[in-house]
């Protein structure tokens, strides 16, 4: 983009005001306004979009609010709005048709990770972005974390050699893990499952990390924990749909109670009525087709190897990762939560998950080890700074 056309304002539309909207609308609203001008929201559901301008003036007073669209009119809004940038944070499965749409009307797009759910709808995406020539950047927020960062940096000094293989296990605890088995997630026609979901952050890392492509790739999973036969089995299931209203969901430690939560009450709770979309639905009822433990064999261009494993029913929350080089060995260990009080369910935020850095006595440690050949082993400290995901 030339010099003086990326330094205009832009005209930026935000498709999908769920709470995952919240951190590209107070950012367009606040530390970017000076740049971006925010004109518009698009959303199935009309009250979700009155309750970010509801927020949006609340903290920035004489705010104007921002034209609302309803999902039929995005092309609409596209024009009528002269938009220059496309923000999308809708369902995962709609994500292709607002990016090509959008690229096609001549905007350029960031969209929430997953970029889509599957090979199909990505082909599609990338066809129309070399068509169009438009932009189109994945919001992979945890390349910015100053530990992986520091990872990176050492990988490419030459630290540890050239990379032969790499080790990497995440573990979601059975607050953060639950949360994806309540709400539109848990169907894999939604989400792709936590493999594309979730754990598309973890394999963009590594591609990141060692500067190359996989070539090929092995994978299974299935659903262990969560489901209706599963919580039948291990005398967890409970006799409700959904929490809100229900007894029988009063002292279950996976159930999210959105009237606890002034956030979650008016974004959700309070939005039922036009799209009937429940927020809460029971982890251990009928309707769950995504899996719940994964695992994954890839072989890079590179050479290098990666084995991977995804669990989302751990009792504390983090991830280690070790790569084995031909001069040594790095070492990652982040703990987000070290356990899970059931009493604790965040209901602070706009979101039911809390990290072990909010609930303080959950809270746990980052620890980054270079382990040279023929050396004492070194940590590698990293200064972190405010916000989530590592700072």
């Amino acid at each position: 983009m030339p010099f003086e056309a990326a330094r205009r304002r832009r005209r930026c539309a935000v498709v999908g005001l769920g709470a995952r909207a919240r951190l590209f609308t107070e950012a367009l609203a606040g530390p970017y306004a000076d740049r971006l001008d925010l004109v518009g929201f698009c959303d199935v559901n009309a009250h979700r979009m009155a309750v970010h301008n509801e927020w949006l003036a609340a903290d920035h007073p004489g705010w104007e609010p921002v034209p609302a669209y309803a999902a039929e009119d995005f092309d609409l809004m596209l024009r009528r709005e002269r938009v220059d940038l496309v923000v999308v944070c809708s369902v995962d499965r709609t994500h292709d048709e607002y990016i090509v749409r959008a690229l096609e009307a001549g905007c350029d797009v960031v969209t929430e990770k997953p970029m889509t759910t599957d090979a199909d709808r990505a082909r599609r995406i990338l066809d129309a972005q070399r068509r169009t020539g438009r932009e189109v950047r994945v919001a992979f927020n945890y390349r910015y974390n100053p530990v992986h960062s520091a990872i990176r940096q050492c990988i490419a000094a030459g630290e540890i050699g050239e990379i032969g293989s790499v080790h990497f296990e995440w573990l979601l605890d059975l607050r953060h893990g639950a949360d994806y088995f309540r709400r539109w997630h848990r169907d894999k026609a939604n989400s792709g499952g936590l493999m594309v979901h979730k754990a598309t952050h973890h394999f963009d890392l590594v591609n990141w990390w060692l500067g190359t492509s996989p070539e090929t790739v092995f994978a299974q999973g299935g659903l262990f924990f969560y489901g209706e036969s599963a919580g039948r089995r291990r005398g967890l299931a409970r006799p409700y749909a959904r929490a809100h209203g229900d007894p029988a969901a009063d002292d279950d430690p996976f159930a999210v109670h959105l009237a606890d939560s002034p956030v979650l009450r008016s974004l959700y709770l309070d939005a039922e009525g036009e799209d009937g979309y429940h927020r809460d639905q029971n982890v251990f009822g009928p309707g769950v087709s995504i899996e719940d433990d994964m695992a994954v064999l890839v072989r890079y261009a590179s050479g290098a190897t990666l084995t991977y494993h995804l669990t989302a029913y751990a009792p504390w929350e983090g991830y280690r990762v070790s790569f084995n080089g031909s001069s040594g060995r790095l070492e990652l260990l982040v703990e987000e939560t070290t356990w899970v009080r059931p009493d604790v369910v965040g209901s602070e935020g706009s979101s039911p998950v809390m990290h072990g850095s909010v609930a303080d006595e959950e809270a746990g440690r980052t620890e980054l080890l270079l382990r040279p050949f023929w050396e004492r082993p070194r940590e590698v400290k990293v200064a972190t700074g405010e916000g989530g995901h590592g700072g």
